[in-house]
C-alpha cells in the first residue's frame, strides 16, 4: 500500500502532538517516532540524544528498541515505523535490520537544515531503495505542513 491508512494518520497526529509539545514546554525531543503492526500501535518514542547523552538515542531508534521489546523479537518483519521526520541513515539502516519495509514519515529531506538532521547529506531515499534488493516503502509529507517549521530552523 503506497497510501498512509487512517490509523497511521491518526498515530501521526499524535506523534505531531506529542512532538511540539514537547518542543513547546522547553523540550528538545522535537521528533517523535512510532512502531505500528497493521493498526495497532506497538511503541512510540521520543528523542532521547540530549536526555542520555547518546547520538543514537534517536525517536526512531526508541521507538524500534520499545517495539522489540513489546514483540520480544527484535524481528519486526510487517511492522511500519511512523516518524515526524524523515529518518535518517542510521535509522533507515536500524528499520531494514529489524525487517520493517514500510516507513511513513511528516518532514521530508528536502524542507529541513539537512546538515542538523543527516550525516550523509549526499545519500537520497533513492539510494536506500537502490540498495535494498528486496525493497521497502517509504510514504513523506504526511501532515508535513504540522512541524516543518520547526525542522527547517534546525532549532530543536
Amino acid at each position: 500500500m503506497t497510501t498512509p491508512t487512517s490509523a497511521e494518520i491518526a498515530v501521526m497526529n499524535d506523534l505531531l502532538d506529542r512532538a511540539l509539545a514537547e518542543k513547546g514546554s522547553g523540550g528538545r525531543a522535537g521528533i517523535a517516532a512510532a512502531v505500528m503492526r497493521g493498526d495497532t500501535l506497538i511503541a512510540r518514542g521520543l528523542n532521547e540524544v540530549h536526555l542520555d547523552h547518546d547520538p543514537t538515542r534517536h525517536a526512531e531508534i526508541v521507538a524500534l528498541s520499545g517495539a522489540a521489546r513489546a514483540a520480544r523479537d527484535p524481528d519486526l518483519s510487517g511492522c511500519t515505523l511512523l516518524s515526524t521526520l524523515q529518518p535518517c541513515e542510521m535509522c533507515l539502516a536500524a528499520m531494514r535490520f529489524a525487517g520493517i519495509r514500510r516507513v511513513v514519515y511528516a518532514a521530508q529531506k528536502p524542507g529541513v537544515k539537512i546538515d542538523k538532521y543527516f550525516a550523509f547529506p549526499g545519500l537520497d531515499l533513492a539510494d536506500f531503495h537502490a540498495a535494498d534488493a528486496e525493497g521497502f516503502t517509504a510514504i513523506g509529507g504526511l501532515c508535513e505542513h504540522r512541524i516543518i517549521h520547526v525542522y527547517a530552523a534546525g532549532d530543536d
